[in-house]
């Protein structure tokens, strides 16, 4: 017998709640991941911005964002989005 435990597969789930409910109470250790793909979800930026700020500022920003595993500038775009409001919903 194999000590290997047999993984489960992944249910098919048809909206982003259904998703967020199922990564909530899912023990993903249970479940095959050997099927996925490496997906970028990213948005076209056509637009450039330019600011100054202290440097301890950008230091701690940098920091966060290495902790985070993810660029510096990334990480100031989400912070803008999560106090302006999610903007995504009005290009179409």
């Amino acid at each position: 017998m194999s000590d290997k435990k047999k993984l489960k597969e992944f249910p098919v789930l048809e909206s982003d709640q259904q998703a967020e409910d199922f990564v909530a109470s899912a023990n993903l250790e249970e479940y095959d991941f050997s099927a996925f793909k490496s997906v970028k979800f990213e948005f076209q930026k056509d637009e450039r911005v330019q600011m100054r700020m202290p440097k301890m500022l950008l230091d701690r920003i940098k920091a966060v964002a290495k902790e985070k595993g993810i660029p510096y500038t990334r990480l100031m775009r989400e912070i803008l989005e999560s106090h302006v409001g999610d903007f995504k919903s009005e290009i179409s």
